[in-house]
């Protein structure tokens, strides 16, 4: 009933930029957080970065002053703008949102296929 669709993931150079999209579909009722994750190889899944309908973000200590989450809550997207990019913040990016499908009275995750992102020279 929904599905979360990344874009925007590739291979970029040390101290380069991506941004990366992720729209929502499906029966949605309402959305009330999307966000970031990333895994990388032998790692567990961590937070990156997520925001609210209302727009109050949180940020993984590593990305602050570098990553940027914004939303446009009309076309039920998310995205993550990276900026100074390193080799580290190589990983899966997956896309999350906490929402509530239409006809359900309870929010319930949601999560991307994920985006390779990859920081090399």
């Amino acid at each position: 009933q929904v599905q979360l669709v990344e874009s925007g993931g590739g291979l970029v150079q040390p101290g380069g930029s991506l941004r990366l999209s992720c729209a929502a579909s499906g029966t949605i009722f309402s959305i009330y957080a999307m966000g970031w994750y990333h895994q990388a190889p032998g790692k567990q899944r961590e937070l990156v970065a997520t925001i609210t309908r209302g727009g109050s973000t949180n940020y993984a200590d590593s990305v602050k002053g570098r990553f940027t989450i914004s939303r446009d809550n009309a076309k039920n997207t998310v995205y993550l703008q990276m900026n100074s990019l390193k080799p580290e913040d190589t990983a899966v990016y997956y896309c999350y949102a906490r929402l509530k499908v239409a006809g359900w009275g309870t929010n319930a995750d949601y999560w991307g296929q994920g985006t390779q992102v990859t920081v090399s020279s």
